[in-house]
């Protein structure tokens, strides 16, 4: 099972980012991988990417349908957040930093942050840390919903991330897909249509092998074993 990418502490280069978008793909067409992590190596997350950079390495992670967590160990910045913020899930450092930079270069984010910031953060944080190109750390980040899980060092991370894997790995494979698809595509629908593409994905829920697995166990008091199917 493939859980973990990696993303090189520095600037990431055109070659590892050709091996991160061939491992989402893997991810995405292997049954067997029930989810994608990515972190980074040494002391920071990612710094940012190298201008030949395959444009599509972060789009290519946002359209992995199975959970993926970004495990951030250490600085996120210009690209190297975007990339962070294409995951599902992020658990990082107490002492990592995160900032947008690249309007004082005279440009702007060009992988989807002026988008996925303020969906996760709000509107007046986003403009904030875009404009001004000041760094947060991670308390704060964690503070306004940009980090869901914090630690406050390196052990304690990998701790709070293997928690966080195992809880997910425990859920039925085809839930956890359908709980993704409702939650990202009902976001810029109406509640009204949310509401319904909740219904519709719950009916084709009951369907499944998995859904009449849950609720064997539940009734026989046991941990079920799901399938993904």
């Amino acid at each position: 099972m493939r859980l973990l990418g990696s993303a090189r502490s520095a600037k990431l280069g055109a070659e590892a980012a050709a091996r991160l978008i061939e491992l989402f793909e893997e991810v995405e067409d292997d049954d067997s991988a029930r989810m994608l992590a990515i972190t980074g190596t040494g002391k920071a997350f990612c710094s940012g990417f190298a201008p030949e950079v395959n444009p599509a390495l972060v789009e290519s992670l946002a359209v992995v349908s199975k959970p993926t967590l970004a495990i951030v160990n250490g600085d996120a910045t210009d690209e190297g957040l975007e990339l962070a913020m294409a995951a599902d899930i992020r658990v990082a450092m107490a002492s990592a930093r995160f900032a947008l930079t690249q309007a004082a270069r005279g440009g702007l984010p060009r992988f989807g942050g002026t988008q996925r910031l303020p969906r996760l953060v709000g509107p007046a944080h986003a403009l904030r840390m875009i404009l001004t190109g000041a760094a947060i750390d991670g308390t704060e980040a964690h503070r306004i919903g940009l980090v869901a899980y914090l630690a406050k060092n390196e052990r304690e991370l990998a701790r709070t991330a293997g928690a966080v894997v195992e809880a997910i790995l425990s859920r039925a494979p085809l839930a956890a897909r359908l709980v993704k698809d409702a939650v990202i595509k009902g976001y810029d629908m109406t509640l009204e249509q949310g509401v319904r593409l909740e219904e519709d994905l719950y009916a084709l829920l009951q369907t499944t092998a998995d859904r009449a697995e849950g609720v064997r166990a539940f009734l026989e008091k046991r941990k079920p074993l799901f399938r993904g199917a």
